[in-house]
């Protein structure tokens, strides 16, 4: 069951309500997990996993695209945002995993990509790796995360319905103390008589319990049952929100800049509040101007006017908002090291308080 089934979310989605109906995105996941019981650092219990996006794709992974980040609460990674933000464009594909794993993730997509005759051109790489937090539910420090699963996320990748809640690397994340982890969802617009997709993928670590609102509703404070049984220190409301932005929309990256501060918006929503332990990173891209980036020629490109941007800022919003509640809707109980357990949103309650 995905969120939309039970709650009127402003705005038209798109085919799949996901960040791959915008052009050539394909997503794909690695999910780790084995071992019950007692925490033995470097054997388990593992509750992870790494998820990539590919901005046009595997078939052209070599093409930059327009892009742009920004943060709400920098308590958190993602890596390569420097060199985004001076050149204005995403060299790779992205990966998304755990906090400790960002190293090892990062350096096999560096080897995948120098592998791949596509980037037979590049001399060097920094890829965009971001991170949450897993470590309530994950051996964390047991670094389980591998290249093998880097290179499954890749081949896995595909421009179908993306896998929500216990995948990737959203496998062992928590958000506003029930099950989270990986959400998307897409929002279809007119410009000019132009038809526009802007899609979201978030990876959902954050949140209290008390603040979680859904459509409009505090719910949190009536789900007062079912809190996280915790047997290791825990800090509630610590942990982090990625959320990744794609749009067929031709923007150039100030504008992208714009849609990524607008993820702000679209987690107030929800109830977050970029707490002091969160790390809310965002990255927004533009699939328009295929032939923009080039290293010799000047190109030409084309722009939407800011005069006729906000609903492309408001679909962000929005999008946002849903990617998180279906995190929620579609992510299970997951029990975790040292028996730490966390339950997933209780849908038949929650369809009571909404009613």
């Amino acid at each position: 069951m995905r969120a939309r089934e039970l709650i009127n979310f402003n705005g038209t989605p798109g085919k799949y309500n996901s960040i791959t109906d915008v052009d050539d995105v394909e997503v794909g996941h690695s999910t780790i997990i084995n071992g019950n019981g007692k925490l033995i650092v470097g054997k388990g219990p593992i509750r992870t996993g790494v998820t990539v996006i590919f901005p046009r794709g595997k078939s052209n992974p070599h093409l930059p695209v327009f892009a742009a980040y920004d943060v709400l609460n920098g308590n958190g990674e993602m890596t390569g945002t420097i060199w985004v933000e001076e050149s204005g464009f995403l060299e790779t594909p992205i990966a998304i995993t755990n906090t400790h794993s960002v190293g090892v993730v990062r350096d096999s997509l560096i080897q995948w990509i120098m592998n791949n005759n596509n980037f037979k051109e590049t001399r060097f790489s920094l890829p965009v790796i971001a991170e949450t937090y897993d470590g309530v539910l994950n051996d964390i420090n047991g670094h389980h995360v591998k290249q093998e699963h880097v290179l499954e996320a890749i081949l896995n990748a595909n421009q179908f319905p993306v896998y929500e809640g216990n995948i990737g690397g959203g496998t062992g994340m928590i958000c506003h103390q029930f099950k989270g982890g990986i959400g998307t969802s897409s929002r279809q617009i007119n410009i000019n008589d132009n038809t526009y997709t802007v899609g979201t993928l978030v990876q959902a670590n954050y949140g209290k319990r008390e603040r979680l609102t859904i459509n409009g509703l505090n719910v949190g404070k009536a789900l007062l049952t079912q809190f996280p049984e915790i047997n290791s220190n825990y800090i509630p409301g610590d942990g982090s929100i990625i959320v990744i932005i794609a749009t067929n929309a031709p923007l150039l990256p100030h504008q992208l800049k714009k849609l990524a501060k607008r993820s702000s918006l679209g987690i107030g929503n929800v109830g977050g509040i970029g707490a002091n332990g969160s790390g809310d990173i965002f990255l927004a891209f533009s699939t328009s101007n295929i032939h923009a980036f080039s290293r010799k020629n000047i190109s030409d490109i084309q722009m939407i006017s800011n005069d006729m941007i906000d609903p492309l800022l408001q679909s962000v919003i929005e999008s946002t908002e849903e990617s998180i509640v279906n995190s929620l809707f579609a992510a299970e109980t997951m029990t975790g090291i040292n028996n730490n357990k966390v339950y997933e949103l209780p849908i038949n309650r929650l369809k009571e308080l909404l009613n």
